[in-house]
């Protein structure tokens, strides 16, 4: 969300920026604000002089009506002047009202006009004009065909979605045997990986409020992505992000402890609504899935070397294990309302011959921390801080990268010496299906 005070400075830039999210839709909104924010200002400013005039006008009422004691004539001027308090009271009550409204409207029309995007973004409608940057790692295309992601996961007897969908319905899953044990080994090294970079542990709550949902994510997200808790002021968290960064709701930060790292394990629950291509099918997008995920709460001249630093350990992790990668920079129509900067890390596809999506890292300036009320306090006085967030690993959907890079002709399965330690020393997983 951006600030009022910025939107009130710079109304063409606002405006400017909207139009290079190509969302045009919203141009109007820009002047609805100001126009709101014109009455509210002038609301508040008459409240003030009636305020002021209260205590002066409440003096006299007192000193008339002691005079009215021992003069009687003086009691007519009296009642006037208190009719003259009981109006400006009542004038007082409606504009505090106005306030009230003026500000909640204006609050509701600012959660939906986007932040303010980095000079840096490439400017595009969609995800079709993101731009690769670099790639890590050399993507092979093996001599000997890699079935589809369930295919080899029922090799091993370590899916079933057949099971999965009685139990539960489509966009779920089982995971057995030594794929279930893959899962876990990945989040525990992930885990692991992170505490070595300096990050604290965490795992968060996966139910928060819905003011903190409003404070963490866009209202289209929202609504596309989040599952609420009927009858309750709680929704399942979409991805730890959302909780780890709630943490800070409401807070002054002491400056001293900025930065402030966390690394969180957590399920996630997400709609995923919309259409799914053929290759969005088995594990790759689900209702239900593990994450580990790491936030950054820092001082705004520091944001964008975090940014930097985090999408590099999500490349020096993946790279680790075997599986080649590219970071992809995400254009202005593809960027969330919140975000300053994205890009996404993608894996390597031997068998689709392409990369896709395993890691988002995004830079949210101060846009959460506003909307959450965080404050750090420093020499100089308060400011907010910035937020940043990216994916460590989310498996099974990182598992689908794993397993396509790391299949031999023979069906098995090479466990990169990293991750042996987390299998109890396996270094190879034999199909028990072929």
């Amino acid at each position: 969300m951006l600030d009022i005070r910025f939107l009130r400075e710079n109304p063409d830039v606002v405006k400017e920026n909207i139009k290079k999210k190509f969302q045009e839709e919203k141009l109007p909104l820009v002047d609805q604000v100001l126009e709101l924010d014109a009455r509210n200002r002038a609301a508040m400013s008459e409240a003030n002089e009636l305020r002021a005039a209260r205590n002066t006008l409440s003096k006299h009422v007192g000193m008339l009506m002691g005079q009215a004691k021992k003069d009687p004539s003086k009691l007519a001027e009296a009642e006037e002047a208190k009719a003259k308090v009981k109006a400006n009271a009542d004038r007082l009550a409606l504009l505090e009202g106005q306030e009230t409204e003026l500000a909640e409207e204006i609050r509701k029309i600012m959660l939906v006009i986007p932040n303010i995007i980095d000079p840096s973004v490439p400017i595009g409608p969609d995800d079709s004009a993101n731009v690769e940057v670099e790639r890590f790692g050399e993507a092979k295309v093996p001599d000997f065909d890699i079935p589809y992601h369930t295919e080899i996961m029922e090799r091993f007897n370590g899916v079933d979605m057949d099971a999965a969908g009685r139990v539960s319905g489509s966009g779920f899953y089982y995971l057995l045997g030594d794929v279930a044990r893959l899962h876990e080994a990945v989040l525990a090294y992930a885990r692991d990986f992170m505490i070595g970079k300096g990050f604290t542990f965490c795992i968060p709550p996966f139910m928060i409020h819905g003011n903190v949902v409003e404070g963490v994510m866009s209202q289209t997200d929202m609504e596309a992505m989040m599952y609420k808790i009927e009858g309750e002021d709680l929704y399942l968290i979409g991805t730890s992000e959302h909780s780890m960064i709630g943490k800070f709701i409401d807070q002054i930060i002491p400056e001293a402890s900025l930065p402030q790292t966390l690394t969180s394990y957590s399920p996630c629950f997400r709609k995923e609504k919309g259409s799914h291509g053929i290759e969005e099918r088995g594990v790759y997008r689900i209702h239900q899935f593990e994450k580990q995920e790491m936030i950054v709460v820092c001082r705004p001249e520091d944001s964008m070397d975090w940014y930097e630093k985090m999408w590099r350990y999500s490349v020096e992790l993946f790279r680790s294990l075997d599986i080649p990668v590219r970071q992809l920079e995400c254009c202005s129509g593809d960027l969330a309302d919140l975000k300053v900067k994205s890009c996404d890390i993608e894996a390597w596809s031997p068998r689709q011959k392409k990369y896709f999506e395993v890691c988002s890292c995004s830079n949210l300036g101060d846009a959460q921390a506003r909307r959450l009320k965080m404050r750090v306090k420093g020499e100089k006085g308060t400011y907010l801080p910035h937020t940043l967030n990216n994916t460590v690993v989310a498996p099974p959907r990182m598992l689908i990268a794993f397993l396509e890079n790391n299949l031999q002709a023979d069906g098995s399965v090479v466990i990169p010496q990293v991750l042996r330690p987390y299998m109890g020393g396996l270094e190879v997983m034999l199909p028990k299906n072929k």
